[in-house]
């Protein structure tokens, strides 16, 4: 073999090695969010009554993930909600500092054949539960520590040849001398992979295999340090504010120990040397000593941190606010029920918006109040907003593997918001412009159309609220009775226009001026009603209770018994569901 098919090979080898690194680290974090994510999420909420306690807290926590940028944003979710206050929240992560660098110390001791009885145990335990429970994540889990340690494996025997290589000595003899461009390269790293572990890993072994000196290493793992704290700030930039100074409390404390340890890489490093057993393990130890010495050096100081970060980042208005969605937690999205879970809470407070919109819409067709009317414009800019993140959320979650329950259940919402977002469109973009020009034309209902208008509106509003709770049940009962309340609402939208044609035949004035307007109004509620109806549709097919078709084959009916209709198929009213 050529020196250079060798060199290809040993790349190739390496990058292998980091791939198989970077997927088991995920395969451990989703099999450990799975299995354990409710217990861990429970764990934290119970042991953040102090800083001492919720340190802890986030490191047992973390160090069973194997990912503080899930704990970041899982306590994210939480101070969103106001479930936990900031100077909590964040001594929880100084904690998780320290549980994600105390799973690379443990993860890289030599432990030779321990990789392959976790990956037997593993395989085993995965292949004998077929269905997603916990034995079987559990099984994903021992998989992935399984793999950790061969890659790991791999990645010494990979890097070794390398460190006899001028070629990457005098690259990573640069970075040396380069500690910013060393810094920034290992926080590009990092979050390309979303994973510190994977890549404190990968310096551990490239030290271990003598690529570059201490010092290095030292400015590699800080750098290592800003971006695990930089990923969670960066996913989080659309989210509200108070989301946000989490991630933001961690990120200004990394920066500062960036600050002070960078400058005096060469002597730290030689004093950490120094305390080192065995030299092999020197990066780690490094990591693991720096995120203990900051979480103890923070730990007092967590509440004028937390100040600091609030008036750093001064809240938005509560208008806006209210515009953004309350209840998606991006930290769910391993753990497939619990994500179903926020997505449809988020619905609910999705259809309960448009609810409100419905009820003031009556208001500004009775009276003459245009700022309600730009209020309604308004509030469906926020349905567009909510709707746009539910559906986001949803794709992301459908990126994961889903049971057919779980499949069923996402597309039940995704069609649910999506209806409730036309809903918001025909409010806002036709019944609130028919509003205005009523009342821009100074026109007024007849008493007897404004009663059909309120009897209409009522009819739709109840179906509304009976089409969320069919949707947060999926009880088939309330689904058919919706079904059947398109039929009705059929009959009633015929009634109100004959009426209202037999008052323009008697010469009502008000009926005159508002005719075209009041036949728009019904229609366009008519229209929201079948949006409504729509969203009982997949459940009611996914128990059967709906024909293939409303249309009725002529053969059950003879010919001549329908004048006017072409042989072959007729209409018919929609039938209750067998």
């Amino acid at each position: 073999m050529t020196t250079a098919e060798s060199t290809t090979a040993i790349l190739i080898h390496l990058a292998g090695s980091v791939a198989l690194l970077i997927w088991a680290v995920r395969l451990v974090r989703t099999g450990a969010t799975r299995a354990f994510g409710p217990s861990l999420r429970q764990g934290l909420a119970r042991f953040a009554g102090n800083r001492v306690s919720a340190m802890a807290s986030g490191a047992v926590v973390t160090l069973i993930l194997q990912s503080s940028t899930a704990t970041t944003l899982l306590l994210s979710s939480f101070a969103g909600q106001a479930l936990i206050g900031l100077p909590m929240a964040f001594a929880v992560l100084l904690g998780a500092n320290v549980g994600t660098a105390l799973a690379a110390f443990l993860v890289s001791f030599e432990l030779g054949w321990l990789w392959g009885a976790c990956l037997a145990v593993g395989v085993a335990l995965y292949l004998a539960n077929e269905a997603m429970n916990r034995a079987r994540n559990i099984g994903r889990l021992i998989v992935g520590i399984g793999l950790i340690l061969l890659s790991l494996a791999e990645l010494k025997t990979a890097s070794a040849p390398l460190a006899q290589s001028p070629v990457f000595r005098s690259v990573f003899e640069a970075l040396a001398s380069e500690p910013l461009l060393a810094v920034g390269i290992t926080v590009a790293a990092t979050w390309l992979t979303h994973s510190s572990l994977a890549i404190v890993l990968l310096i551990a072994s490239f030290w271990a295999g003598g690529l570059f000196p201490a010092p290095t290493a030292l400015i590699l793992i800080v750098g290592a340090n800003l971006g695990n704290a930089l990923v969670p700030v960066l996913d989080q930039l659309g989210a509200p504010v108070v989301q946000r100074r989490v991630a933001l409390a961690n990120l200004l404390t990394r920066i500062l120990i960036a600050l002070v340890v960078i400058p005096f890489a060469k002597p730290l490093s030689g004093w950490f040397s120094a305390l080192s057993h065995d030299p092999s393990r020197l990066a780690v130890e490094i990591h693991l000593a720096l995120n203990i010495i900051g979480a103890i050096a923070f730990l007092p100081f967590v509440k004028p941190i937390a100040a600091l970060v609030t008036r750093l980042t001064p809240a938005k208005p509560e208008a806006e606010q209210r515009i953004r969605p309350l209840y998606l937690d991006p930290g769910l999205l391993d753990s497939p029920p619990e994500a179903l879970a926020s997505a449809m809470r988020e619905t609910l407070h999705l259809g309960d918006r448009v609810g409100a919109m419905l009820k003031d819409l009556q208001v500004l067709l009775e009276q003459d109040k245009l700022a309600l009317s730009r209020e309604i414009a308004a509030a469906d800019d926020g349905v567009d907003t909510i709707h746009e993140a539910i559906k986001l959320y949803l794709v992301k979650l459908s990126r994961r593997p889903l049971g057919e329950e779980d499949s069923r259940r996402l597309f039940e919402i995704i069609t649910a918001t999506t209806n409730l977002e036309h809903i918001g469109d025909i409010i806002d973009k036709n019944l609130r412009e028919l509003a205005e020009k009523k009342i821009r034309k100074r026109y007024r209902f007849s008493e007897d159309g404004l009663a059909e208008i309120r009897d209409f509106h009522a009819r739709v509003s109840h179906s509304l609220q009976l089409a969320l709770n069919v949707l947060a049940t999926r009880d088939i009962g309330l689904a058919r009775q919706l079904f059947d309340e398109k039929s009705a609402m059929r009959v009633a939208e015929r009634i109100a226009t004959e009426k209202h044609y037999e008052r323009l035949r008697s010469g009502v004035t008000e009926s005159l001026e508002t005719s075209s307007i009041h036949l728009d109004v019904l229609r366009d509620l008519k229209r929201i009603h079948g949006h409504i109806t729509s969203i009982a549709y997949p459940i009611l097919e996914a128990a059967d209770e709906l024909r293939d078709t409303r249309l009725r084959k002529v053969e059950e009916q003879p010919a001549e018994e329908q004048p006017g209709r072409a042989a072959g198929y007729s209409l018919a009213l929609p039938q209750k569901p067998a």
